[in-house]
């Protein structure tokens, strides 16, 4: 990475996986409006559904999800009873309940459930929604907790993609980040998955952690490289200990520099290049022959609230503490504290804390964002005729400058060399961005 790119990597700027994105959300969008979206819900346009599982046996140091330890298996019934009465009351506000393509459960660790508890929610689930046939259904799993019991349970519940929080497999950077889990573990969990019959697997791996280093990194993506993933998702460690306690127990002196990060992720992104697989937008990579590679090649990927993705769903329903629901109007993001959500499940209200309301200038400068994150290139007239962005292409004139980006017209085309900081690019357009820009990661 060269000098220039170097100085807009360490900007602090969202990720826009929505915009607005979570951090423009308040309090003025209620309960009242989020029944109102669901009612005007399309019954003949598919949905996705996200459900959320906040719990897991132990907190990570570098975590930066919405988690709490698990410390009594009745906290973790009770939260997967609140989370069927949602569905139901959800289910109930909807005219005619659209079919799900797309099933995600996240956390947390959704398998803290368990076998049965994942079932008695699935359940539930195929009562209130109709389902595609060969939808998929994907789960977030920890490496740590993956038996030959749980992998058998998990693909007779028809899960067809697991997700495994690898991070790194280095010893020493996984006793600093409070995760322990030997390669040996790791390999064992793949083949337990595998072998029960699922073969999509995503491995999500993370740069920026202490003790790391550019070594480091390679050797351990030779390591996952072995194991080949269909997919792999790359992630910049976020260090925001005023917002994270968990994280004000990593020795911040043992945190790479700002230079190293780069090269870090560099060195990620080299590594799995060169052995074959194909990079998706920012931080994603994928094998050829993977549906996101094909959504990248033929201009079908999107970016949601899972990152990158070739899920074309328009309405995103979330369920869980925490989750954020995608609709024609707005956003819409459930309480995230555990206890209060189950409360408000529980007293028959829905568990809306805040939102976000959508006009016709937050779509178009939505998908200008989308295909700059995704395309690296957007036609801002053929996204929006009438809109007038010559404030936006003036203050990109630096950029220009500086080789990042290039103009034709109305076309915007981040250049190679920029694609590294095309979260700086895409800010450009964000009207929201009066917030506290530390509450954001570094673009690199």
């Amino acid at each position: 990475m060269n000098s220039v790119v170097r100085r807009y990597a360490g900007r602090n700027v969202p990720r826009y996986t929505s915009y607005p994105t979570a951090a423009d959300y308040s309090a003025g969008v209620t309960a009242r409006e989020h029944a109102s979206w669901l009612g005007r819900i399309d019954a003949r346009e598919d949905v996705s559904l996200y459900l959320h599982v906040p719990y897991c046996r132990e907190i990570c140091l570098y975590c930066g999800c919405n988690t709490k330890m698990a410390a009594r298996d009745d906290v973790i019934d009770a939260y997967r009873r609140a989370l069927e009465t949602e569905i139901d009351m959800v289910a109930g506000l909807i005219a005619e309940p659209p079919a799900v393509a797309r099933l995600h459960w996240g956390g947390g660790t959704p398998s803290i459930l368990g076998t049965e508890g994942l079932r008695s929610v699935i359940t539930v689930l195929r009562r209130a929604f109709p389902f595609r046939p060969g939808f998929e259904h994907a789960i977030e799993i920890d490496p740590r907790h993956v038996t030959a019991g749980l992998a058998d349970g998990l693909a007779e519940l028809g899960i067809t993609r697991a997700s495994l929080g690898v991070q790194d497999v280095n010893p020493l950077v996984q006793a600093a980040i409070g995760r322990l889990q030997p390669l040996a573990m790791i390999e064992t969990a793949v083949a337990r998955v595998r072998g029960a019959g699922i073969r999509n697997l995503n491995f999500d791996l993370i740069y920026g952690l202490p003790l790391q280093t550019t070594e480091s990194i390679r050797k351990t993506c030779a390591h996952v490289v072995a194991m080949a993933p269909d997919r792999i998702a790359c992630f910049g460690y976020a260090h925001l200990p005023r917002m994270k306690a968990n994280q004000r127990r990593i020795d911040e002196s043992k945190l790479p520099s700002q230079d190293q990060r780069i090269e870090q992720a560099e060195a990620m992104a080299d590594s799995l290049v060169s052995a074959g697989y194909r990079q998706i937008g920012i931080d994603h990579f994928a094998r050829p022959d993977d549906a996101l590679a094909c959504a990248a090649a033929s201009g079908r990927l999107h970016r949601n609230f899972q990152g990158y993705t070739d899920d074309g769903s328009r309405v995103l329903l979330g369920l869980g503490a925490s989750s954020i629901s995608t609709f024609a109007d707005g956003f819409v993001q459930n309480i995230s504290d555990v206890p209060r959500y189950v409360g408000a499940i529980s007293s028959g209200s829905l568990a809306s804390a805040r939102g976000c309301r959508i006009d016709d200038d937050d779509r178009k400068r939505g998908r200008v964002i989308e295909r700059l994150m995704c395309d690296f290139a957007v036609d801002l007239a053929a996204i929006a005729p009438a809109a007038d962005f010559s404030e936006e292409l003036a203050m990109l004139a630096p950029m220009q400058r500086d080789g990042l980006v290039a103009i034709d017209g109305t076309t915007l085309t981040v250049t190679d060399d920029g694609r590294s900081v095309v979260r700086v690019v895409a800010a450009v357009f964000d009207t929201y961005r009066a917030a506290q820009p530390a509450q954001f990661s570094k673009a690199v």
